[in-house]
């Protein structure tokens, strides 16, 4: 089936193949890609666009010496079966398999696990001078044993990033740094007009301008015809673009941009002719100083559903395929936590026009699509440049507007400055909506969200919210947007749950009591609620009664119900789908040692002191003690361990 796919154990092996071959084998990463996509949910259209790019990379240098980095990483599939992985491929994103991200714990082809966005070319100019550096201090070895040395240009230093990626803040920083070392650096600029979604901003105007621009397009066919009559690439080929230069400047704003940071500026290249970007990228191996090779791709290339619609085949559900045909996407009918959360948000903005919504490049992801149709006044993408986002929103908080921000909870972090100085210190009321908090699933620890309560509790004003159930989703937004305070609200990418109860109104800083039981209480912080009150209901099937609370809030803590349920129960476990470093359970414990309150009854489940790897959620969660069975496990350990007198003393307490 995979002819010339499963022959490769190296990238070495590519040098074997012709022109004709490599366009073969180029077919045969796409069907592999394809059938992958068929069986589970998997980053889809953006590897099928670098194809051809991760073939003419590892045809023209070695990266068994030389370095590549990947920026983001969910483009990683061409060179994973380009490095002796084909075998593991099937396995890509299960337990146990290949991670959809970069990692050196699979390949020393991997140096980085890269699943955060803009950060290649800083780290591939680390690369650079560490190599130049350790080169000049260790003793001299040769080419081949991989030191570059100082002034050799023998080990190359390659970043591969996508236009999506590029507006980051951090790419400029470092481009402007690798322009004043002007040290020989690479970097290879994807450009398929998109991120995940359709990207924006006025760089992407500009790369427009440069793909599109009649003049480039006429010098870009005679540079082409000059390649073609030099057999060997080298100093007359650099004349001719010095020479060129000027013009070049004059006629494209653009590539002045990257010039007068010190890159020199090369393409756009046709990013699936192989033949060409072998050329290209031989050729700016011999230049000396940092340089960009403009490299434009489609995204979903190939296969034409994910050609026509490449945001929805980013990474879609797993589909069925007849005759090189999608014949069905397979849906799952239930509503997600992300969904709920819009429609909160859409009511909200519908009621009050202050209400604005911003997007850092993951509208489909935050499902806000139907919010910037009806409202495009009031959507904002800022592309994948979150420090900017909060920036962005205390602007908009402060002269009077009700900001929300729709951002993942991993990649929240990047704006962790922004919400300390320009929204935290200011008091402005500002909502954070932290998607995707806590096990995400298949895209593994660089994607989990467990980190956000840790990151968010020590700020002064912020209000921290979780909602146990679908049922505190709405009363949660509304109270967000209503209260002069920046609040965050944290849910998981999981089907929305609802707990059969008589829902308690939501106050501000008040846990609701859904039940209550002599043998101990399970305090419930979030989604994992519907999880702790089937495990309380098990456990009365086996006469052991347990009380659970649904806490809703880590700041303010409602310490006078939790630490009351402390003092009362023979035993509490308090359950979170976050780091137990920091997280909501030391905000009870630390909570309890400042009332005097004895601890040693209490036990925490979360999220250990590890980066937790890639699997199902529900797989995930089982793993950490963390869905029903798990927590009614711990509470049966507890049982048996309170002493009885103990258990009887707590019970005449609680009657009297």
């Amino acid at each position: 089936m995979d002819k010339l796919l499963a022959t490769i154990r190296t990238p070495a092996d590519l040098q074997k193949f012709s022109q004709k071959e490599l366009a073969q084998l180029a077919g045969e990463m796409r069907e592999a890609i394809c059938r992958l996509a068929c069986t589970r949910t998997a980053h889809f259209a953006s590897n099928l666009g670098v194809v051809e790019l991760a073939i003419a990379l590892h045809t023209s240098f070695d990266f068994s010496r030389d370095r590549l980095v990947w920026d983001t990483g969910h483009q990683i599939y061409p060179h994973k079966m380009l490095t002796g992985r084909y075998d593991e491929f099937p396995t890509m994103r299960a337990k146990g398999g290949l991670m959809g991200y970069p990692n050196p714990a699979e390949s020393d082809y991997d140096l980085f696990m890269t699943g955060h966005a803009g950060c290649s070319v800083a780290t591939a100019l680390g690369l650079r001078v560490g190599d130049d550096l350790m080169g000049s201090i260790s003793p001299r070895r040769t080419p081949t044993e991989g030191w570059s040395g100082e002034g050799s240009n023998r080990r190359h230093v390659v970043a591969v990033i996508g236009d999506g990626a590029f507006p980051s803040g951090i790419v400029f920083e470092a481009m402007n740094h690798a322009g004043g070392l002007k040290k020989n650096l690479i970097v290879v600029l994807n450009d398929n007009k998109m991120s995940i979604c359709p990207r924006v901003g006025g760089l992407a105007e500009s790369l427009d301008r440069l793909r599109m621009n009649p003049f480039y397009t006429g010098l870009k066919s005679e540079i082409q015809k000059y390649l073609n009559k030099v057999p060997v690439i080298g100093d007359p080929v650099e004349r001719f673009l010095t020479q060129m230069k000027d013009a070049v400047k004059a006629g494209l704003l653009g590539g002045m941009l990257f010039e007068d940071l010190g890159f020199r500026y090369i393409g756009p290249v046709d990013g699936h002719n192989i033949r060409q970007m072998q050329k290209y990228l031989r050729m700016v191996g011999e230049f000396q100083g940092p340089v960009l090779l403009h490299v434009v791709t489609e995204k979903g290339h190939g296969f034409q559903p994910a050609e026509e619609d490449p945001t929805t085949f980013h990474a879609p559900a797993p589909f069925e395929r007849k005759n090189g045909e999608v014949v069905a996407l397979k849906s799952c009918a239930a509503v997600a936590y992300t969904q709920i959360v819009r429609d909160a948000v859409r009511e909200r903005m519908k009621a009050d026009a202050r209400v604005v919504s911003i997007s850092a490049a993951m509208c489909q992801g935050t499902m806000f699509e139907p919010i910037r149709d009806e409202f495009p006044e009031r959507f904002f993408d800022v592309g994948i440049c979150e420090s900017h986002a909060v920036a962005f929103a205390a602007g908009l908080a402060k002269s009077g507007l009700r900001p929300v921000v729709a951002i993942y909870s991993t990649f929240m972090q990047r704006s962790y400055d922004q919400i300390f100085q320009e929204m935290a210190l200011q008091n402005l009321p500002v909502t954070l909506l932290l998607d995707r908090a806590g096990i995400v699933g298949p895209d593994g620890p660089t994607h989990h969200g467990v980190f956000d309560i840790a990151y968010l509790r020590p700020f002064p004003n912020l209000v921290l919210m979780a909602p146990g159930d679908a049922a505190d989703v709405g009363p949660m937004v509304q109270m967000a947007l209503e209260i002069d305070a920046p609040t965050a609200i944290r849910f998981p990418k999981a089907d929305a749950v609802t707990v059969a109860r008589q829902v308690k109104p939501l106050e501000l800083g008040k846990a609701e009591v859904f039940r209550t039981g002599r043998d101990g209480t399970i305090i419930a912080l979030g989604a994992l609620f519907p999880a702790c009150a089937e495990a309380a209901e098990r456990l009365a099937q086996e006469g052991i009664e347990i009380g659970v609370i649904n806490a809703r809030f880590v700041k303010p803590l409602d310490a006078s119900t939790l630490l009351r349920a402390m003092k009362d129960s023979p035993f509490t476990v308090i359950v979170e789908e976050g780091a137990l470093m920091g997280g909501f359970g030391s905000a009870v414990l630390e909570s309890a040692g400042d009332a005097g309150i004895d601890a040693s009854r209490v036990r925490r489940l979360g999220v250990p002191d590890r980066f937790v790897e890639h699997g199902g959620r529900k797989e995930l969660l089982a793993d950490l003690g963390l869905d029903a069975a798990g927590i009614a496990k711990a509470c049966h350990a507890l049982v048996k361990s309170i002493p009885q007198p103990h258990r009887v003393r707590v019970e005449t307490r609680q009657r009297v």
